[in-house]
């Protein structure tokens, strides 16, 4: 999934100064311009979000600033949902090799996304606490967004022309056929809440547990194949810019994307992120947390017109994986003429996601390295990610990625492969 390069050269000392360089060479158009606002009503105090628009790929290097914005809809307590706020940036900052140059940063996002989404609910799995939380996380470069997510908030892209499009899939099992058929493959049962006289009432839930949601991160009480690993989309924009929209399910159950954006058109970030939660509130009414958050990724002159779209680069669309099992459920970005889709993937297999590692994968102390939660491992410890999975598309099972014995306890765990050996408290 990541550049091959970029894990090759992932122990490489590289100078600063040609990081900077290399950055600067890399800046192809100039940075837009990124403001946001942020609105919410609460009813459990369950939702939880994080804005950070000062995280820099070179440390010291101001030309390398990027921003995040993530929205975390906690269920059964709020514990995950804080665990995840606090930690999930680092894990998935952890994850992506030093020493690319932009691009390849770029590229390397989506494998380090899954390997910090993974590592955050492992670490909080083995807290013994029962709470669980979905994650919607966005990264904006420059032009280039980039979402991961589990559960059921979700992130809308609102475009010029008033094209809406939607850069996260639900995970409901009410709505997500494939979903179902993968959580019952795996070893769950799904099925509506039973009363008194045999009636069934209510969503379609995962049994046991009861949760409606096939990913999250956390809910140790309900098995895992809920999995952590995460649809993720990178698209890039055009100089015309966009408002990204990014909320809970106390949004989405009251709004569809549509409307949302429609909502707010025309009005600043933080007047946009007041009126969509307002909107939502008029039309259902304070039934669940309600958390909206708005980013309108501008021109630094919006003045302007917005240059002609370039056609599409056929060699560019190669050296970049296009594959989802939710494809139909994602609007075809590069249809709209602003939007250039860079990368998808929803497949909920480790080992797919994690890709192949054609070199050894050795740390700076000349140990293996996990590729999850990122400790040493002796070369005898390291268990290639691709060993005995069905869903490997490596053919040499000594081939990297590794992962320690903990890690691919869990990944068998989420293939269905053994219980779970978390233990609850």
């Amino acid at each position: 999934m990541a550049s091959g390069d970029g894990r090759r050269n992932r122990h490489d000392l590289v100078p600063l100064a040609a990081l900077i360089s290399r950055e600067m060479r890399s800046e192809k158009m100039e940075k837009p311009t990124v403001r946001y606002g942020h609105a919410a009503q609460s009813r459990k105090g369950e939702d939880y979000f994080l804005i950070k628009t000062d995280c820099q790929r070179v440390p010291g290097n101001s030309s390398s600033t990027f921003s995040v914005f993530a929205i975390f809809d906690g269920h059964n307590g709020k514990a995950a949902a804080i665990y995840t706020r606090e930690n999930l940036l680092n894990h998935v900052m952890s994850a992506v090799p030093p020493g690319l140059g932009r691009d390849e940063w770029l590229q390397a996002l989506p494998r380090a996304l899954v390997a910090g989404f993974v590592k955050t609910d492992k670490e909080f799995q083995s807290r013994g606490e029962t709470s669980g939380t979905t994650a919607t996380f966005v990264i904006v470069d420059a032009w280039t967004v980039t979402v991961a997510s589990v559960g059921d908030s979700r992130c809308i892209l609102d475009t010029q022309g008033d094209s809406v499009s939607t850069l996260t899939v639900d995970h409901r099992l009410e709505e997500n056929v494939e979903e179902r058929e993968r959580v019952t493959a795996s070893g769950g049962e799904v099925g509506r809440l039973s009363i008194v006289g045999g009636a069934e009432i209510g969503p379609l839930r995962c049994w046991p547990g009861g949760l409606c949601l096939s990913r999250s991160i956390g809910d140790t009480d309900v098995g895992e194949f809920i999995v952590p690993i995460p649809y993720v989309k990178q698209v890039k924009l055009s100089n015309a810019g966009g408002r990204l929209i990014i909320a809970s399910d106390g949004i989405w159950d009251a709004l569809s994307s549509e409307d949302a954006a429609k909502s707010c058109r025309g009005l600043p970030a933080e007047l946009a992120a007041r009126q969509v939660v307002k909107e939502a509130l008029r039309t259902r009414g304070l039934k669940d947390d309600t958390t909206c958050i708005v980013v309108d990724i501008i021109a630094p002159d919006n003045s302007e017109k917005p240059s002609p779209v370039k056609k599409h680069n056929v060699l560019k669309s190669l050296l970049f994986r296009r594959k989802s099992s939710s494809n139909k459920l994602s609007k075809k970005l590069s249809a709209v003429g602003i939007v250039e889709e860079l990368f998808e993937e929803g497949s909920a297999m480790l080992a797919e996601r994690l890709g192949n590692d054609n070199a050894t994968g050795q740390s700076t102390s000349g140990l293996f390295t996990c590729a999850v939660c990122q400790v040493d491992l002796a070369p005898s410890e390291g268990i290639s990610v691709h060993a005995g999975s069905i869903f490997s598309t490596s053919t040499k099972p000594w081939q990297g990625p590794f992962l320690c014995a903990g890690c691919r306890d869990k990944k068998d765990a989420m293939e269905g492969k053994r219980p779970s050996g978390v233990k609850v408290a």
